[in-house]
């Protein structure tokens, strides 16, 4: 369960740049999730529920969006329909994954001082 490892590395992160910032409270947190990263939603959800007490996130809500795979040609560039094989109907090599892969930390939502 690597779930409970990205909660508190995602914490961690928080809590970083709240003191960077001055942060007091964080309101909610927007994740990006891939849909082939590996991680099931549902389970990170419980264990930011059971991790985020005591910490800045206690009161955080944690919004995900999930993000669909997509892969490209990597030489023209060129998309690869969902379904299809992961080669360039065009020149031939393999397609890349372009996303659906991430995890990211795209916004912290908090109560900081002005500035």
């Amino acid at each position: 369960m690597h779930e409970y490892s990205i909660v508190a590395s995602l914490i961690d992160r928080v809590q970083h740049e709240a003191t960077v910032h001055g942060g007091s409270r964080v309101h909610r947190l927007h994740v990006k999730i891939g849909e082939l990263s590996g991680v099931e939603v549902d389970l990170l959800k419980t264990a930011f529920d059971t991790f985020r007490e005591r910490t800045i996130c206690a009161g955080a809500e944690l919004a995900i969006d999930t993000v669909s795979p997509a892969w490209a040609c990597p030489s023209c560039d060129r998309s690869l329909a969902a379904g299809a094989i992961l080669r360039c109907d065009d020149c031939g090599r393999p397609a890349r994954m372009v996303q659906g892969d991430e995890i990211i930390l795209e916004r912290i939502e908090m109560e900081a001082p002005d500035v």
